[in-house]
């Protein structure tokens, strides 16, 4: 599973962001600041990085830099500043793209697995039970023979794939999808995907072993 730190004082685009990002497999870590940023790089792993030039605290050419210097981290800039001198100046110290806000999510994704095949960092497999998730292809497999799942069907397994452990409340699924989906998906809606989702994938559907409810509460992977 690829990680992503995420550098990026504004909040509403933090968790927009952030949650996206997940439902399409990969892990994020996001902080305000280029101090935050070199700290979490001294004592983590991350396959990429995104950007903002405007931070809390140094910006992102400086970071940029001190990234280049000392991590092999690839990098891609996520500005508001479309000016030709900022899209030169970051392609110049060594960033793999510059991405100008308002961005498309899906293109992001695009650009970000683009750059993690050609950086050699693209961790494209997700082990969950006996499933195998393919995220380049979006090909999910059991025991090697492959399950074909709808968009939400797909998109609601990854959830589950990156919260393992985690209770996901209804209204959080429904959260997530309605960000996916880029339409309205209701209570009865999930209820259905959450069935149709088990048939497919579990063992005995009347028992389930991978989403699991939690009475009261939600699902637990």
């Amino acid at each position: 599973m690829n990680r992503i730190l995420l550098v990026e004082d504004d909040a509403l685009i933090v968790e927009s962001l952030t949650s996206f990002l997940k439902t399409e497999g990969f892990e994020v870590k996001a902080v305000p600041g280029q101090k935050e940023a070199l700290d979490c790089l001294d004592s983590e792993r991350f396959d990429l990085a995104l950007l903002d030039i405007t931070l809390q605290n140094g910006n992102g050419f400086s970071l940029c830099g001190a990234m280049r210097q000392e991590y092999d981290v690839p990098v891609i800039f996520l500005t508001a500043s479309g000016e030709e001198y900022s899209v030169v100046a970051g392609l110049d110290m060594g960033a793999e793209d510059y991405i100008r806000k308002p961005f498309r999510p899906r293109e992001l994704v695009s650009r970000i697995r683009t750059v993690l095949r050609r950086t050699g960092k693209h961790h494209r497999l997700i082990r969950f039970y006996s499933l195998c998730v393919d995220m380049e292809k979006a090909q999910v497999t059991k025991n090697g023979q492959e399950i074909f799942l709808s968009a939400l069907e797909y998109r609601l397994l990854l959830i589950f794939c990156q919260n393992q452990g985690i209770v996901l409340t209804r209204e959080k699924l429904l959260e997530e999808l309605w960000d996916i989906a880029g339409e309205y998906v209701n209570d009865n809606t999930l209820t259905v995907y959450i069935k149709r989702l088990r048939e497919k994938i579990e063992d005995d559907p009347a028992k389930p072993e991978m989403i699991k409810t939690v009475r009261g509460m939600g699902y637990r992977a």
